[in-house]
């Protein structure tokens, strides 16, 4: 009986194992998570960042989610508009967003700088003028500062959403201090470093934002985009709606958001949030425990806050 009761469970992470090494298969992006032994990267295992980059869907819902605060900036979106193949390829630049931010996260610390360094120099290339005739530049500390932000909040948002772990007092602004040094070393300044000055900067950049012609054609991309996978039209909405349920409200507003359309995003969250322990116990031997077995700690490090500093000094940079 017992092997019965447990065949459903087998099956269907077997089937979310599957989709998610569809979607994103190892061994694409070259990156050495093995070595050197002992060498932490820029965090290490004693960081909040380790375990929220850990928790895969929280970071898929949150990079979606960012997705859709970063086509509210018309001077970041045209980055993307004029200098990449969005529309032919997302799942590619998802990949490869998704790679770099493993990188940086979890590989040694010359990887890691490898990562930033390539990324800065591309950024050297991508300039041009939005429709409006302002000229802008994917190295702009601004942008950068923009594109960071969205982000972590995004990331975090989707852990506090998803992950099942709260998050302890002080984890939050631990979070964005930890996570601004890869923002800093691409470029970006003035980068809030906890949650009060996210908010802040939130409301000092919303003058700027806009949701417009392309705007929508990025979200209609986004919606349309085709997935390698089974299923592929209900993993995309499930994994769409969870993150546009992390949205602030103010964003919302400026997507055009409807009450349905909210109640639906609202549902999907839900149903991410009950699937998320499957995805948990599907994928046991990620990036995150490569990272681990470097560091010669155990696992179980990423479902726990024992050892992780949370207040006092900040952390020196490594």
């Amino acid at each position: 009986m017992e092997i019965s009761r447990n065949r459903p469970a087998a099956w269907m992470q077997a089937a979310i194992r599957h989709w998610v090494l569809s979607v994103f298969p190892r061994g694409q992006s070259n990156i050495d998570y093995d070595r050197p032994p002992g060498d932490p990267g820029l965090f290490g295992p004693d960081t909040v960042t380790w375990r929220v980059h850990a928790d895969f869907p929280g970071m898929l819902a949150g990079g979606l989610g960012a997705l859709l605060l970063q086509a509210l900036h018309p001077r970041a979106l045209a980055g993307v508009w004029d200098h990449s193949d969005f529309r032919a390829d997302l799942v590619g630049r998802l990949r490869r967003t998704t790679a770099f931010v493993a990188g940086t996260t979890y590989a040694g610390t010359a990887e890691s700088q490898r990562l930033i360094a390539r990324v800065a120099s591309i950024h050297t290339h991508v300039r041009g003028t939005t429709a409006d005739g302002i000229a802008y530049a994917a190295d702009d500390p601004d942008l950068l500062t923009w594109v960071h932000v969205s982000e972590a909040y995004a990331f975090l948002q989707g852990f506090r959403a998803y992950a099942g772990m709260s998050l302890p007092p002080g984890a939050e602004d631990r979070y964005y201090q930890e996570s601004s040094r890869v923002a800093e070393a691409l470029g970006a300044r003035d980068v809030p470093r906890s949650a009060a000055a996210v908010t802040a900067y939130f409301a000092k950049v919303r003058p700027e934002l806009r949701f417009d012609a392309r705007s929508r054609e990025v979200l209609d991309v986004l919606r349309r985009v085709r997935l390698p996978v089974p299923g592929a039209t209900v993993s995309r909405e499930v994994f769409l709606g969870a993150g546009a349920a992390l949205l602030p409200g103010w964003a919302r507003a400026l997507l055009g958001t409807t009450p349905a359309q909210r109640l639906r995003d609202q549902a999907y969250a839900g149903l991410l949030r009950t699937s998320a322990p499957m995805f948990r116990a599907a994928l046991p031997d990620g990036i995150a425990p490569r990272a681990c077995r470097r560091m010669d700690v155990p696992v179980a490090i990423l479902r726990s806050w024992d050892g992780v500093r949370l207040h006092g000094q900040e952390m020196a940079d490594r």
